[in-house]
């Protein structure tokens, strides 16, 4: 009992110190940008000072840049984090991730699609033709698992995300070679940036996540019985294929959201549970909590050092975090830690 409580006491300590820290990186995200204000100008803005107000270049490099760059930072941080530490549960591989169930090739697809044969020219429009590949692509995967007699298990759920993410690849590639202009505004997209990220697409986006994270959270408890094996699931009254069939819906609105709201975003839906599992086990609820308070945090401060290390330009924040997750996974490989199976 007193080993419980002190990990309970652990858990909770590490969550409260991943809230102050996310709490300081939204608001350095607010007074940091890649232009020429200071910080101190931006603070006043924040703190209500009537001449910063009437500044209109502050007010739009805040409210029209910032803001919605670190609510879109939060999305794509807690919807890749809560989907990773699903799909690493419900497979039972610490190297899922959520390119898995075919998402992010579907969003490529639906992209190339939209901008090719109709015409679609605003960030609002690829953003839709995104989500939309994203989950039709997990749709079928799932309709694929569903049918037959065969029952509902991990490796068709990892079989059938591949064929169908390498089937999308191909005709994504198809499609591009005939047209210069789509390729053009395709490479944009596919790096995975948040530039550009407006207010509007950011709430269109956030129902979408805040339904998926509240489907993973209601998933904790049947993907902790699945965790013992599929028979002591059954015998405590749990459904392994509809768990996991459950589990893969939640991943696909999370990880579709995530994909249409910044592009294909690497390591960080991987990384963050693993970072998670360390401090809390095996308790699912708590590893889907922590593991979206690490990827939240993770994406904002990527999100900061991409305004300002080659300031006045831009980096991608998926090429920071593909130059931290990449070194990261080796070191994870070669120490052998990642031998584990998550939950």
């Amino acid at each position: 009992m007193a080993v419980q409580q002190g990990e309970v006491r652990t858990i909770r300590t590490a969550a409260a110190i991943l809230v102050a820290a996310l709490l300081g990186l939204v608001l350095l995200s607010l007074l940091t940008g890649s232009g020429t204000i200071p910080m101190g100008r931006a603070m006043d803005f924040l703190l209500g000072d009537p001449s910063a107000r009437a500044d209109a270049r502050l007010r739009a490099a805040v409210l029209d840049v910032r803001v919605p760059r670190t609510l879109a930072a939060l999305l794509v941080g807690a919807a890749l984090g809560v989907a990773g530490a699903l799909l690493q549960a419900v497979t039972r591989n610490p190297l899922a991730e959520t390119g898995l169930l075919g998402v992010n090739s579907g969003a490529a697809l639906g992209v190339v699609v939209g901008l090719t044969y109709f015409q679609v020219t605003s960030s609002y429009g690829v953003l839709l033709w995104a989500l939309g590949g994203g989950v039709a692509a997990s749709s079928v995967v799932l309709l694929l698992v569903a049918s037959g007699r065969a029952a509902v298990s991990p490796l068709r759920l990892v079989l059938a995300g591949s064929a169908l993410g390498a089937t999308f690849h191909g005709m994504t590639a198809y499609v591009l070679l005939g047209t210069q202009t789509t390729f053009d505004e395709y490479r944009y997209w596919t790096i995975g940036s948040l530039t550009g990220v407006t207010t509007s697409t950011g709430l269109a986006i956030a129902p979408l996540v805040v339904a998926g994270v509240a489907l993973a959270f209601t998933s904790a408890r049947p993907l902790s019985a699945l965790a013992l094996g599929d028979d002591a699931a059954r015998a405590l009254g749990h459904r392994p294929g509809r768990i996991r069939l459950v589990v893969a819906g939640a991943v696909a609105l999370l990880a579709g959201a995530a994909v249409a709201l910044a592009g294909p975003i690497a390591f960080l839906g991987l990384l963050a549970p693993y970072a998670a599992r360390a401090v809390t086990g095996p308790r699912m609820g708590a590893q889907l909590l922590l593991s979206g308070l690490v990827a939240m945090a993770v994406m904002v401060a990527a999100d900061i050092l991409a305004r300002i290390v080659i300031r006045p330009w831009e980096t991608p924040v998926s090429v920071l975090l593909a130059l931290l997750g990449g070194p990261l996974l080796i070191w994870i490989a070669r120490t052998g830690r990642m031998t584990g199976t998550p939950a």
